[in-house]
């Protein structure tokens, strides 16, 4: 078989893989970026509801960065940290609020990510 051919099989092959991925939508475990990051009124209740019990720090959702399909379904949102106590100033600084919820709809906390944006970014750093 020429190399033509093989690269013309293989580029059929996974186009029919991607055709196949995309009629049964996310697969079990893999993240999938949220389209659209508004949060919405019912993504505001699920993170409402999952973070309830949170005490010695607010977080206002203010980004909804994907999900992930489990047993239930893990979301992750950027967030604003809020002081939660009156009159208590801080720097702005933000996390990643990653929450599960299970097929029965309960939400619970996975985990809180500090964002440091300055991680992120390298430019000018000295070497």
């Amino acid at each position: 078989m020429t190399m033509k051919k093989m690269l013309a099989v293989l580029c059929a092959l996974l186009l029919m893989i991607s055709a196949a991925c995309a009629e049964t939508g996310p697969l079990s475990g893999g993240w999938t970026p949220s389209a659209d990051p508004a949060v919405t009124e019912e993504l505001r209740a699920l993170f409402e509801k999952g973070t309830e019990t949170l005490t010695g720090a607010g977080y206002n959702p203010v980004a909804y960065l994907g999900s992930q399909v489990v047993a239930g379904r893990n979301h992750a949102f950027l967030c604003q940290m809020v002081t939660a106590y009156p009159g208590m100033e801080t720097e702005p600084a933000y996390a990643i609020v990653y929450l599960y919820e299970d097929l029965q709809g309960n939400v619970s906390i996975l985990n809180i990510a500090d964002f440091d944006i300055g991680a992120l970014c390298t430019y000018g750093a000295a070497e």
